[in-house]
């Protein structure tokens, strides 16, 4: 799209006259030469003064205000029709460039996921991993480990049904969002939970939860009627559970909601592309 706008002649900056008199003018003098000027041209095209028939149909035509106005208008028409004709859907869809993902490996502690090529790894969250949208900032991955000392886990099934796995996804999800302001209310639901095969040959559970926060804008207020509650977020959690090397690794996607049907096809990307390895280390 930018190539065919670009093409386009630019509409004039402004306009120069040859004479230094004011642009207003009495009826049936004589025009001064006028200059379109383009700021990307070296030199201003130029239309030398008018002959006598010009200045007459130039002067029949501008006889009223209405008509220069409408005449203005059908210019606007005929350049906005130009431009969209150029202009086909094929550009305009070539103007959205496909989401691509790069693939993070980690040898010593036995995981790889592929992740969005935008997004930025951040350093000090407490996660063995965690990637965040640079621009949704509530947009994130993160892998989370079980102790390889205190945990035993020969394969996911150990974890109940695909229906049991996600009642304790929840739960721990609730557990990390506990808070201590007064007035704070969370409403969380499974949304959906299912087991599938990769390609390695092992069995991964996924589980999707939604969890809403609600506050009340005046938490200290003495009054029931001087503390409203309000919505403070609303997130889809995606989770997707593997075993390995005796540990529980669990790779975790957040997202607001408001965002996630736009973004759901690249996030489900990253969820099928978990995978749970040897550990080298």
């Amino acid at each position: 799209m930018a190539t065919v706008l670009n093409s386009l002649l630019p509409p004039p900056t402004r306009w120069s006259s040859s004479s230094s008199s004011s642009s207003t003018q009495p009826a049936g003098s004589t025009r001064p030469a006028m200059s379109f000027h383009y700021p990307d041209f070296p030199a201003p095209f130029a239309i030398t003064n008018y002959s006598a028939s010009s200045r007459a149909i130039s002067c029949q035509l501008q006889t009223t205000k209405g008509f220069a106005v409408l005449r203005r208008d059908a210019m606007a028409l005929i350049f906005s029709s130009y431009i969209f004709s150029r202009v086909g859907l094929h550009d305009v869809a070539l103007a959205q460039p496909s989401v691509g993902f790069r693939e993070y490996i980690d040898t010593f502690d036995g995981y790889s996921f592929k992740y969005p090529q935008n997004w930025i790894q951040v350093r000090g969250s407490g996660a063995d991993i965690f990637f965040r949208d640079p621009f949704v900032l509530d947009e994130n991955l993160s892998v989370e480990l079980s102790s390889p000392s205190s945990s035993r886990y020969k394969s996911v099934e150990d974890l109940g049904q695909p229906q049991e796995a996600g009642k304790k996804v929840l739960k721990q999800y609730l557990t990390e969002f506990m808070s201590t302001r007064l007035g704070v209310r969370r409403e969380s639901n499974i949304v959906s939970t299912s087991s599938r095969v990769a390609d390695d040959g092992r069995t991964y559970y996924q589980v999707e939860v939604n969890i809403k926060s609600y506050a009340n804008n005046n938490e200290l207020a003495v009054m029931p009627t001087d503390r409203v509650t309000r919505l403070e977020w609303d997130r889809r959690y995606l989770s997707v559970l593997g075993v390995e090397n005796n540990r529980l690794y669990e790779l975790r996607l957040q997202t607001p909601e408001s965002v996630f049907l736009e973004e759901e096809n690249e996030l489900r990307q990253v969820m099928d592309s978990f995978r749970v390895n040897k550990a080298s280390g």
